[in-house]
């Protein structure tokens, strides 16, 4: 089965950066779009941005476009989200989902995701 193992949460000062790691293993990795999620308290899980399983294509929500950049290392099996300019409305668990050839336009929907890791904490202070 697939496993995704989600790092680089923390807190940081609004204005400041973060870099979010996704390990996944167990399956071919270059099968899978990856998505990234976010889930503040009170509010229902957001998408945030998307990859193609080839790496061509990428989707963002409005609210980050500009801000994050998502990339993924075939050979490192790995997803990033490269997080910058950070906004106290950022502040949520985001979490890295993989889903078998999810077609770009589809990236934003949940259930379109098979897999799912932990999350992991992102804190942006005012």
């Amino acid at each position: 089965q697939v496993q995704l193992i989600e790092s680089g949460g923390g807190l940081v000062q609004a204005g400041g950066s973060l870099r979010l790691s996704c390990a996944f293993s167990g399956r071919t990795f270059s099968n899978y779009a990856m998505g990234w999620f976010r889930q503040a308290p009170g509010k229902e899980r957001e998408f945030v941005s998307g990859i193609s399983y080839g790496g061509g294509s990428t989707l963002y929500a409005d609210s980050v476009k500009g801000r994050f950049t998502i990339s993924r290392d075939n050979a490192k099996t790995t997803v990033y989200l490269q997080m910058n300019s950070l906004k106290p409305e950022d502040t949520a668990v985001y979490y890295c989902a993989a889903g078998v050839k999810v077609p770009t336009a589809f990236m934003k929907i949940l259930r379109q995701y098979e897999y799912w890791g932990q999350g992991t904490q992102v804190t942006v202070s005012s």
